[in-house]
């Protein structure tokens, strides 16, 4: 969907963004901007993954989503839902072979040291959502809606420069740990993998409409965000 983070960044912050916040309306909420959740990778504790087929037959951690187990089968791969707090152990113990998550997380959680290959797939680029209880905006006056909106916007910059900088320490530290970073391989592959997914999760012409409007969209030259995330 998003050719890169750059690329994603720019539809949160635009008119498009702007629609999927709107709709938050419907379910009582007023929805203020977009934050970063990172892109997620796959890693794993076999060998680097630079196409699909490297993936094929591999026990792959999901959350308990079906877009991320339709995602990870049509890879080839077999996903697995676990906990997040027990695949640190699947991946010791071999339940698993591998799971996918951003730099910071990767990190943090210390997978690293069970699953030493970390593939930038950056298969998913989900954002955080902010947003206010559609009650109390109701209730505030134009300047306070304009005020709080503006500091919104002003904090999503903030955000976004802690959220890249506490990337690039991640990736240090994993790869001062050894960690195999693999930056080359076929994305137009793993693209070509999802279509039956889109075919799937794609379920309405608004949807549709909003999915070709991000396709056909050109990425700013650049507007920041690290390529590691």
């Amino acid at each position: 969907l998003f050719r890169s983070i750059a690329h994603a960044r720019s539809i949160f912050d635009g008119p498009l963004g702007r629609t999927v916040l709107d709709s938050l309306e419907a379910y009582g909420l007023r929805g203020l901007c977009f934050y970063d959740s990172g892109a997620r990778s796959f890693y794993n504790t076999r060998h680097p993954i630079r196409a699909p087929e490297d993936m094929a037959g591999m026990k792959v951690r999901v959350p308990n989503s079906d877009i991320y187990v339709e995602m990870v089968r049509a890879l080839g791969a077999n996903p697995t839902p676990i906990p997040f707090g027990e695949v640190y152990q699947s991946l010791v113990q071999g339940v698993v072979d591998g799971a996918e998550n951003n730099f910071p997380s990767y990190e943090s959680t210390r997978h690293f040291e069970a699953a030493p290959f970390y593939s930038l797939t950056q298969h998913v680029m989900a954002p955080e959502v902010l947003v206010a209880s559609g009650a109390t905006w109701a209730k505030l006056s134009v300047e306070e809606r304009q005020f709080l909106q503006a500091a919104a916007d002003r904090s999503v910059r903030v955000m976004r420069s802690n959220w890249d900088a506490r990337v690039e320490t991640a990736r240090r530290r994993i790869a001062a740990a050894g960690v195999t970073i693999v930056e080359e391989l076929d994305q137009s592959a793993f693209k070509q993998s999802m279509a039956p997914v889109w075919e799937r999760f794609v379920t309405s012409p608004k949807m549709a409409s909003l999915v070709d409007q991000i396709t056909q969209s050109q990425p700013p030259p650049s507007i920041g965000g690290s390529h590691s995330e």
